[in-house]
């Protein structure tokens, strides 16, 4: 078992556990707020287990019918994990409206804040295992759970300093009101969510950063070449596609030319984790004059 599918059935337990923490202080307190805390866990539970079932996916080997493999599963997990907070948010956008229009006073408060408080230090303890060691595994769809986890801690925080100021102030139009903020952060949250995985569903380039440093390889380790033009990269799940054209001088033997291929796509590789390199060799008179000079 790979660790990207530990994390992500570690994600379903925990997930499980802080939703039943969650509703048991919904439970005592009454509270709007900590409902809508609620309904966000319950999101929390459908994402985790669309990033299981993602994440087996995405680990299956290439076939003939996808000879680039399974990668993109993770991103199409993370786009419905982006869709499912944007529905929770409107859920509790509904409650925060009837809770706005019939105010009422809340039922054992403090000891509802304690339950729910327990439940955000495990959700934070988790999303920050989730997000480090997403982006360790290359996984999108482990970071897009945690950082979705993230606007939750974040959201709880807010909850518990609004709940014990509508106690201390006694204005129960607080609890709904606050719930009402929480909802609009969890929509910023899923849109951020989707519009990272909608990129990688779109075949993004690489970050300009990455991009400098597969250019600079290329051009330290293309000795005997002429020069790389058309260097293009994609990246699917934690796979990076790599693929340009060396051109070459045309007297050389095919094994030379062969053996400066391999010579870079062992240093991309070892630049680039899990990079797939593809490199089409063509003769001098192919030259562009432009893209990767070799040095």
């Amino acid at each position: 078992m790979t660790t990207t599918l530990k994390l992500a059935i570690g994600s379903l337990v925990v997930g499980v556990v802080v939703l039943a923490l969650k509703a048991l202080a919904w439970k005592m307190t009454g509270s709007i707020a900590l409902l809508s805390d609620a309904l966000e866990s319950t999101v929390n539970v459908a994402t985790a287990i669309a990033a299981l079932i993602a994440i087996q996916i995405a680990t299956r080997p290439a076939d003939d019918n996808h000879p680039y493999g399974h990668h993109k599963a993770e991103f199409f997990s993370a786009v419905l994990e982006g869709v499912m907070i944007i529905v929770a948010a409107l859920l509790i956008m509904n409650e925060a409206y009837k809770g706005v229009m019939a105010p009422r006073i809340l039922d054992a408060p403090l000891q509802g804040l304690l339950v729910n408080g327990a439940a955000s230090v495990i959700n934070g303890v988790w999303c920050w295992i989730l997000i480090t060691q997403g982006r360790r595994h290359r996984s999108p769809a482990l970071v897009a759970d945690g950082h979705h986890l993230l606007s939750d801690v974040v959201s709880s925080i807010g909850v518990t300093f609004g709940v014990l100021l509508a106690i201390e102030t006694g204005w129960a139009i607080l609890d709904p009101a606050l719930a009402g903020l929480v909802a609009f952060n969890i929509l910023w949250s899923g849109w951020k969510v989707m519009k990272t995985s909608l990129s990688g569903l779109m075949d993004e380039s690489v970050p300009i950063e990455d991009l400098k440093k597969i250019r600079e390889v290329i051009a330290i380790e293309a000795v005997g070449a002429l020069e790389a033009h058309d260097v293009r990269t994609r990246h699917a799940g934690k796979v990076t596609f790599i693929d340009f054209h060396l051109v070459v001088p045309g007297h050389i033997l095919v094994v030379e030319a062969h053996d400066i291929c391999d010579r870079i796509e062992s240093k991309l590789k070892a630049k680039v984790p899990d990079a797939m390199v593809t490199i089409h060799v063509e003769p001098e008179n192919k030259a562009k004059h432009s893209g990767v000079v070799v040095l």
